[in-house]
């Protein structure tokens, strides 16, 4: 609500008052267009249309005031000279830049064209540095033309910068939206405007010529027939007529290449060629016996563009020069056929009489074509390292995955518990080993060796297994071939070395001579005899007999303890002494 002084009195605090009928409280416009363009308005009158009370100048006066030079001397006041500055907008009307330029477009869904080169015209507008792209009117081009990017101002990086006319010349490239536009060449008011501006501009360049355009240019192609009065005879009398050769192919240089054995057929009736592979048993391959199709094959091409269409258009006569024929297949050479080299090595009976009566060959002789055999490098076995059997380090050798060494099943399943006892002494230099007496069993079904010592009292000698189940070297073999120990080894008064202990064989149950006997032909004759004459030595000797009944008692009584004890780690049944 405004406020308003009482007539009569000064306008201080306390003089004024409100009026409370007010209702309206809005501004008055101060904004107005003369021209096209906006300039301002004094306000005439206040909030809620109340009178200001100040003095209000006419536009005629404020344009005099404008127009009078400021002085501090009395008289005339001197006019003011008229400004230098001239909006951009007046000074730089109708005034635009003109830039001939060229962007690539890739084609890729035409086998006839990989890219398109499109003209465009760059526009550059001085009063608002603005830029417009318009691209010419091609006839029968089928691409929609003419304004290609409408007028607006273009970033020129990232920092939101704007393309200016000091960024623009002839040779350079702009990007805008995406596009490569290379600028070649500029009107000659542009030439002029930037070498006034102290820019030298670079000279003109050429556009390269659309492929697309100037192949449209080129005549269409024409086919002329030959002229054959006889094209049936060759189809008549060659009917049926092939000629076949046997051909390898060495890809053995490349990556898992090998040399692969086809067969060759020349048709004589169309002059076409066929490639047949030969396939082994188990030879590997996929069963695919066609490795090239029935076809023409060219000899020699014409100098044929890279841009030609291969895989579209056949080869015909007019890219060939020559084909293949007969005299290009000889046996004892090699033939390149679509980059890879076969060699002939041999043919059948009909294309040796085929050359032989129509060209005039000899008769072709074989080529020996079979791969000699390698060498086989003997595999040596590395030294036996001393950790765990023989066997099972041998099979580290043999395969990546070891795997347990082979059993004569046969052999374990016939001498399953057949054992070979002998009571023996250690031959030791100690005289605390003196008659110490053992007992060595002899496992006919892996041939291994067992050495158990009887407990005697009040001997000091704690009995008990004296060696496991082992196979026990004889002495003076080779690590990386050892000798065992056989059953042939084991005689009366012989002298067997365990592991730097030697023992000498005394005595051996009666199981022992019955086993020899009924294998005489696998043992030595001195082995039996030796058993049989100390188990059962001749009458006339009586007071070793009385001995040897003395021991048999022993050997008796030794044994039943070593059955027992045997048993009772095991938990079968001993056998009968």
């Amino acid at each position: 609500m405004a406020s308003h002084p009482v007539h009569g009195l000064p306008f201080l605090p306390g003089n004024t008052f409100r009026d409370p009928t007010k209702t309206a409280y809005q501004r008055s416009q101060t904004l107005t267009y003369k021209n096209g363009y906006t300039r301002p308005l004094l306000p005439t009158v206040g909030i809620g249309r109340d009178p200001i009370t100040v003095n209000q100048l006419s536009q005629a006066e404020l344009d005099e005031l404008s127009n009078k030079r400021p002085t501090l001397t009395y008289g005339q006041a001197k006019q003011a000279p008229p400004s230098d500055f001239i909006p951009a907008h007046v000074a730089f009307d109708k005034k635009v830049l003109k830039f001939d330029a060229f962007f690539q477009e890739t084609v890729p869904t035409s086998p006839d064209e990989h890219y398109r080169v499109r003209k465009v015209s760059v526009y550059y507008y001085l009063e608002d540095d603005s830029i417009s792209v318009i691209e010419p009117h091609l006839e029968n081009s089928g691409i929609p033309q003419g304004a290609f990017i409408k007028r607006q101002r273009h970033p020129k990086n990232d920092a939101g910068d704007h393309y200016h006319w000091k960024d623009l010349n002839v040779g350079i490239n702009i990007t805008l939206y995406g596009r490569t536009f290379c600028i070649v060449n500029c009107d000659q008011f542009t030439q002029e405007f930037l070498e006034s501006q102290g820019i030298e501009v670079n000279p003109s360049e050429e556009i390269p010529d659309d492929p697309y355009t100037s192949l449209r240019k080129n005549p269409d192609r024409t086919y002329i027939t030959p002229s054959d009065f006889d094209q049936l005879k060759q189809f008549v009398t060659m009917d049926r007529k092939v000629l076949r050769f046997f051909a390898i192919w060495d890809d053995s240089e490349s990556m898992f290449g090998d040399v692969r054995p086809v067969i060759i057929h020349y048709y004589l009736m169309d002059d076409t060629v066929e490639i047949r592979e030969v396939h082994e048993r188990n030879d590997g391959r996929d069963p695919f016996p066609v490795l090239m199709k029935r076809e023409h094959l060219p000899k020699s091409l014409k100098d044929v563009k890279d841009t030609f269409p291969k895989c579209v258009f056949e080869i015909s006569d007019k890219e060939v020069t020559e084909w293949y024929s007969p005299s290009d297949f000889c046996v004892g050479k090699h033939t390149s056929i679509l980059g890879r080299k076969f060699l002939i090595y041999d043919c059948d009976a009909y294309t040796r009489d085929f050359y032989r009566e129509n060209l005039g060959a000899p008769d072709f002789q074989p080529v020996d074509v079979t791969k000699k055999k390698e060498e086989e490098v003997p595999q040596e076995m590395p030294p036996y390292n001393g950790f765990g059997l023989l066997e099972d380090s041998l099979q580290n050798c043999l395969a990546l995955v070891p795997k347990p060494p082979k059993k004569d099943i046969f052999k374990m399943l016939e001498n399953d518990h057949k054992v070979l006892r002998y009571a023996a002494l250690l031959d030791s230099v100690n005289p605390e080993d003196k008659g110490r007496r053992f007992i060595i069993s002899y496992f006919l079904s892996d041939d291994m060796i067992s050495i158990f010592e009887p407990q005697v009292r009040n001997s000091g000698v704690i009995g008990g297994k004296f060696l496991g189940r082992s196979r026990i070297p004889k002495p003076g073999s080779s690590v990386d071939n050892p000798c065992y120990y056989g059953p042939a080894d084991f005689t009366i008064s012989a002298v067997v070395e365990v592991f730097s202990h030697r023992f000498i064989i005394t005595d051996a149950d009666e199981y022992v001579l019955n086993y020899i006997k009924a294998h005489d032909d696998v043992f030595p004759a001195e082995v039996l005899n030796s058993l049989q004459t100390h188990i059962h030595p001749h009458p006339e000797e009586a007071p070793r007999l009385k001995r040897h009944r003395i021991s048999i008692k022993l050997r008796n009584a030794i044994h039943s303890w070593f059955a027992n004890a045997e048993a009772d780690v095991s938990g079968t049944e001993a056998p009968a002494p």
